[in-house]
């Protein structure tokens, strides 16, 4: 076997391709299947409803669904669009790509069933507020999404950008800490806005009237919960756009791919853990409305303590970029 550059190339695009479909697959499928799995408790407790039961699961799956088609189309391109194969760094984009796509659509498939998963339950509780259930499920979920396309939009620019002219050293791997910046911190986000949209349809299922506060909440629980997936876009930005003077030390190739995971793993707790704060602050205003401003503050301040752990790892990430 010989490893000239094009078989190099050939074969980062097609395994950055199936790892983006794999990890992609499996989110998706995860939060389809807890929609489903909430569908049939929820037939059980009122049969006579079954059928508006079944379409909402369908629609609940149908969103969940999209994390997993952005990694389709994602791998489809890299296994079929012509890419020039003359120069090494675009074997690390398509590579880097394909982690970007595949990780970047863990979260957002999983946290998306969530809300499909209550709101079948919700509508098993409350038949009348069937139509609120779906509209407060398809709003979460559409921000549940936002990670993901923030993945894709990565992914797309290593796919299309041009290389070539920047030097191998260490531009490798600041390509591909830019596409683990992002997917990686796509999986806390979009976990994370899911815990408060599934609460969202919960509370709405328990008192209907509550469904503007209630959607409030959940969309501003849901903006700061997305804001950790922010910061490794930003990251993978500085990463793909700042131009790096040709080494071939370890030491500056490390900084460049550290910063990347260092940004990339410190998204995922805090936006999971914004999610749980808004996924209480969520619940417990449909229970209690005339609170909803007290808890909406102490949801706030408790996320933004929870959100200091992604800004120190930005902070070192963007030392590694422009110190080390």
């Amino acid at each position: 076997m010989i490893l000239d550059v094009h078989t190099m190339i050939t074969f980062s695009a097609f395994t950055g391709a199936g790892v983006a479909m794999g990890l992609g697959a499996m989110g998706a499928a995860i939060g389809e299947g807890y929609t489903a799995g909430e569908a049939n408790t929820a037939i059980s407790r009122n049969p006579d409803i079954s059928g508006d039961i079944f379409k909402n699961m369908l629609v609940g799956q149908a969103v969940a669904e999209s994390a997993s088609i952005f990694a389709l189309v994602v791998a489809i391109l890299m296994l079929f669009l012509d890419v020039p194969t003359d120069n090494l760094l675009k074997g690390a984009a398509l590579f880097g790509a394909g982690l970007c796509m595949g990780f970047g659509a863990v979260g957002s498939g999983v946290g998306s069933g969530f809300p499909g998963g209550q709101a079948c339950l919700g509508i098993s509780r409350q038949p009348a507020a069937a139509s609120r259930l779906t509209t407060g499920m398809l709003i979460g979920s559409a921000v549940c999404q936002t990670p993901a396309i923030f993945s894709m939009v990565i992914a797309l620019m290593l796919i299309f950008m041009d290389f070539s002219h920047l030097p191998l050293a260490p531009t490798w791997a600041a390509i591909l800490g830019a596409g683990l910046s992002t997917g990686l911190a796509a999986i806390g986000s979009g976990y994370g806005g899911g815990l408060a949209a599934g609460a969202s349809c919960e509370g709405i299922s328990r008192q209907p009237e509550s469904v503007g506060n209630v959607t409030t909440v959940m969309l501003v629980g849901q903006a700061v919960a997305q804001t950790p997936s922010i910061f490794g876009l930003l990251v993978s930005f500085i990463l793909i756009f700042k131009s790096f003077p040709e080494s071939y030390t370890l030491q500056a190739s490390m900084a460049l791919l550290s910063a990347g995971v260092c940004m990339g793993f410190g998204g995922i707790g805090p936006g999971i853990g914004n999610g749980m704060a808004a996924e209480g602050a969520v619940r417990w205003v449909a229970r209690n409305v005339e609170n909803a401003g007290n808890l909406m503050r102490i949801m706030l301040v408790g996320q933004a303590v929870s959100q200091s752990t992604a800004i120190y790892a930005m902070v070192v990430s963007l030392v590694l970029i422009f110190v080390v």
